[in-house]
């Protein structure tokens, strides 16, 4: 069965890097070398593996990857450190329009 991984690499610049692959390792390696340099992460090397999940699924592979691109540095940053609780208070939604807060004034 395929293996699908869906890593953050943190760039020397400080800024995160989210992908997926099918082979971690070689992936890995390749952000490392630098083979390309129309890719993020080749002017911003050294790269460091920061978090990686793995999926059996590519397709539930592909939408966690784009559901963390979208995400801020803060909750990226909650996730590589497992620390679920602020994960969580992140995920709130905090604007006017919230169903949680619209009723609040009435």
């Amino acid at each position: 069965m395929a293996r699908y991984y869906v890593y953050i690499l943190k760039c020397t610049d400080g800024s995160y890097y989210t992908g997926i692959t099918n082979d971690l390792e070689r992936r890995f390696s390749e952000h490392s070398a630098g083979i390309n340099p129309e890719f993020y992460t080749y002017k911003r090397r050294p790269v460091e593996l920061v978090f990686y999940e793995e999926f059996d699924d590519p397709e539930l592979a592909i939408e966690y990857e784009k559901k963390i691109k979208g995400w801020t540095r803060k909750k990226k940053e909650a996730l590589i450190n497992e620390d679920w609780d602020l994960l969580k208070e992140l995920s709130v939604c905090k604007n006017e329009t919230s169903h949680k807060l619209y009723n609040k004034e009435g």
